[in-house]
């Protein structure tokens, strides 16, 4: 059928050709060049152009057959080298999970020979190099993969970790400003990022960050998690400004957090210290005992204590201890600071009444021991300040000086061979070893007669 139609075409082409003739029996005269010229029928003319687009036309369709096999084969080509280096590529990285450094790198790094821009082969064999405790070379090679492609998350991320677990925690922090360049609301970086000033101690970006948190953790089951790390975040930004002497604007955020949150210890102990430097100290006396009231802890005894001592006026800090203990006989920390209190006013047997309440109750604390051992001495009952002391000191009859796990710090009267917080073995050694054994004796050079 094809052969008939190629026929078929001919003859009308050859009639076609004839039709013109016969239409157009002059020649024409074509002059390619002075005094030169060729003379041919029209008819011919009309041929020679059919047939060199007919030319033209084949070898452009051969060209584009040509090109199209090309890039087939080319592409067939790397699609084989794609796979070959996939192969290569997974089994290094099973061999890294599995935790043979030496055969990982070994494939990664024939991945790399094949193709030095393979990102995955890149971040991987980085990785390795951490691994290998070779930190410098892994940021070399993260930062190769950062020149190849400077969008792709996955490598700022991996370079961000990596500064930081080296200590290069200015460099992390300007890999995770270019991931929040690229996408403003990645709440990882934003996150990664806040810690880092966090860490730093940069209080104000640390809650410009955290507010950015907050907008973008909407719905989030972590969202009360983050309300509470802001609040936390606006009070050292607010004892920032109070250290530097911007009582008045630090006192609003105090007293705002402590409406927000009762509990927040922080912001009671604060607010009475920012009142204390704008010169309201009744103010701020009245703060901390109604913190101590409220939340019970020590610190707050413990500002009152030093406020009262600064202002030389022990006596309204002892009625307010006496009231408070008739007021709640059974609160057991108050009567330690009372009498701690005490015995640094010389009241020793007003101390000894209330540390003995104490200790009647049960409670076993170094604190309470030392101050009865303390107060026990003053009144020269050596033998009960020595009981006292010991118990102070968690001696024992037998003088065994305890051990502790050299890797975790982990304390024990007796020695293990193996250390159940952390499961080292072998490493538990008496406490403070080190110290005893850089200590040399002291070198005492023989002094001969007549010498001074």
């Amino acid at each position: 059928m094809t052969i008939l139609a190629f026929l078929l075409l001919i003859i009308l082409f050859l009639a076609f050709f004839i039709y013109c003739n016969w239409l157009n029996p002059e020649d024409i005269t074509l002059f390619y060049w002075p005094d030169h010229s060729i003379t041919f029928s029209p008819a011919l003319l009309i041929l020679g152009f059919v047939l060199v687009g007919l030319i033209l036309g084949y070898g452009a369709h051969i060209y584009s057959l040509v090109t199209h096999q090309f890039k087939h084969w080319r592409r067939d080509r790397q699609e084989k080298k794609a796979r070959e280096i996939g192969a290569i590529f997974r089994e290094g990285v099973t061999r890294l999970l599995s935790g043979d450094l030496k055969k990982a790198r070994a494939l990664l790094q024939k991945v790399l020979d094949r193709d030095p821009k393979h990102l995955d082969t890149l971040v991987a064999m980085a990785s390795l190099e951490l691994q290998d405790g070779n930190g410098d070379a892994a940021i070399d090679l993260l930062q190769k993969a950062r020149d190849i492609d400077g969008k792709n998350l996955e490598v700022l991320f991996k370079l961000a970790s990596s500064f930081d677990s080296l200590g290069r925690r200015e460099e992390a922090a300007d890999c995770y400003r270019a991931i929040l360049a690229l996408e403003g609301d990645n709440r990882k970086a934003l996150r990664s990022l806040r810690d880092l000033m966090i860490a730093a101690g940069e209080w104000e970006q640390a809650l410009s960050l955290q507010k950015k948190v907050l907008k973008v953790a909407q719905g989030s089951r972590r969202l009360e998690e983050e309300k509470q790390l802001l609040a936390r975040l606006r009070y050292e930004v607010a004892h920032a400004r109070l250290d530097a002497g911007n009582a008045e604007e630090a006192l609003g955020t105090f007293r705002e957090l402590m409406k927000e949150q009762p509990d927040f210890v922080p912001a009671h102990v604060s607010c009475g210290d920012a009142l204390k430097a704008l010169g309201k100290a009744d103010e701020a006396v009245a703060v901390w005992q109604q913190g101590y009231r409220k939340l019970g802890r020590g610190i707050f005894l413990s500002r009152l204590e030093d406020h009262y001592m600064d202002a030389e006026d022990p006596a309204s800090l002892l009625t307010f201890y006496r009231n408070a203990v008739e007021e709640k006989p059974e609160d057991m920390m108050l009567r330690l600071f009372f009498g701690k209190f005490c015995l640094r006013l010389e009241m020793v047997d007003e101390a000894i009444d209330q540390l003995f309440t104490i200790e009647n109750a049960g409670v076993e604390s170094s604190q309470l021991h030392f101050l009865l051992g303390e107060a026990y001495r003053r009144r020269e009952r050596l033998a009960e300040a020595i009981d006292a002391y010991q118990k102070a000191l968690g001696t024992n009859p037998h003088l065994r000086l305890g051990y502790v796990c050299d890797q975790c710090g982990q304390a024990s009267p007796e020695w293990h061979s193996r250390c159940d917080a952390c499961g080292t073995w072998g490493s538990f050694s008496l406490i403070n070893r080190q110290l005893f054994r850089d200590a040399r004796p002291l070198e005492v050079r023989e002094i001969h007669h007549g010498e001074r």
